[in-house]
């Protein structure tokens, strides 16, 4: 077995999964401010109160493997990315204290003020993701000692940016379906309206977005050549995109949360593609960009993780099953509801 590809493949499964997962919770996060009444606000926060910090394990577990597998790509990307990661921690922050401090007092400012802070940090997480995405698609200015070269300015260039505001827009529309799920009555028939609106705006930014990357980024799709199967993936995300408003206007909410979670592996995968094998890449020259080998640690300690990942993904798979299984069905507001 490739143990330095396997890994990449295990980090693009984790990587997946937070996307699905913290995405519809980010979504709610970033449509909470149409809410009309505090009670909606509640229902939305409690749609996904039992489940948004284990969501969030799923990216915690990214982390930590691609660290104990890729060293030097992970000191590399946390050297160039630190201002943005700190902006994305003070973001993960900002959404989790606000759901747990929002309900401490019943003062309209005070409740007002979290509301705030819940959506802000929501937003700014997910424009965050997308801006890291854009920039490892693009390349980033590494030297052949493996250090960043640029600066903060260097990474909100225009692709990045674009990259950043689709991603929120796929993040929106993702939240509105669940919501959807969730709720029932005057809400919910609400949200059937948001939904079109959420879509229709990931429609004009994935246009968008694929339009620029395949004009100004043509190394994205120099690997199609390699792999030309992968055009199979791309045509089902497509008949997976064209589902989602048929699956709504048939009334069958279910039917399009399940294409807008393909919609998005999709998209992880493509992602994967574009950069694969390299897990950052370098602007100045491509010998030094930081590949899944290059950058990898021992072949004893790739074993290592290969072997913990065998071992502790099908429990993380079950716990994140059983949860879900348990919070199944509408949202009821109780005594110890948000």
């Amino acid at each position: 077995m490739d143990l330095n590809l396997f890994l990449f493949f295990t980090l693009g499964v984790l990587l997946t999964g937070y996307a699905i997962l913290d995405g519809f919770d980010l979504g709610v996060g970033i449509l909470h401010p149409v809410a009309r009444k505090d009670k909606e606000r509640r229902i939305m926060m409690n749609s996904i109160g039992p489940l948004w910090d284990g969501n969030e394990v799923w990216l915690v577990t990214f982390g930590g493997a691609l660290f104990a597998a890729f060293p030097h790509a992970y000191a590399t990307a946390f050297s160039g990315f630190y201002t943005a990661f700190m902006l994305l921690l003070f973001a993960l922050i900002l959404r989790a204290v606000s759901m747990e401090f929002r309900s401490k007092q019943e003062f309209v400012w005070w409740r007002r003020v979290w509301d705030g802070a819940f959506c802000l940090g929501s937003t700014l997480a997910a424009f965050l993701f997308g801006v890291a995405v854009g920039n490892a698609i693009k390349g980033l200015p590494i030297g052949a000692d493996m250090v960043f070269r640029g600066g903060f300015f260097d990474m909100i260039t225009p692709y990045p940016l674009l990259v950043g505001c689709f991603v929120v827009a796929l993040f929106a529309m993702h939240g509105a379906i669940y919501l959807y799920l969730k709720t029932e009555g005057a809400l919910q028939e609400r949200i059937h309206e948001w939904m079109w609106t959420a879509f229709g705006t990931f429609l004009v930014l994935y246009i968008l977005t694929t339009m620029y990357t395949l004009v100004r980024i043509p190394s994205a799709i120099e690997n199609f050549e390699r792999y030309p199967w992968a055009w199979g993936v791309v045509v089902l995300n497509v008949l997976a995109i064209a589902n989602i408003p048929r699956a709504i206007y048939m009334g069958r909410p279910l039917y399009a949360f399940v294409s807008s979670c393909f919609t998005i592996v999709a998209f992880n995968f493509l992602f994967g593609l574009a950069i694969f094998p390299n897990l950052l890449v370098s602007t100045l020259d491509p010998a030094w960009s930081l590949d899944i080998y290059n950058a990898a640690s021992s072949q004893k300690t790739l074993g290592i993780i290969t072997f913990m990942t065998l071992l502790g993904m099908p429990f993380v798979i079950a716990y994140t099953s059983v949860v879900y299984w348990v919070f199944r069905g509408k949202v009821e507001l109780g005594k110890f509801s948000y």
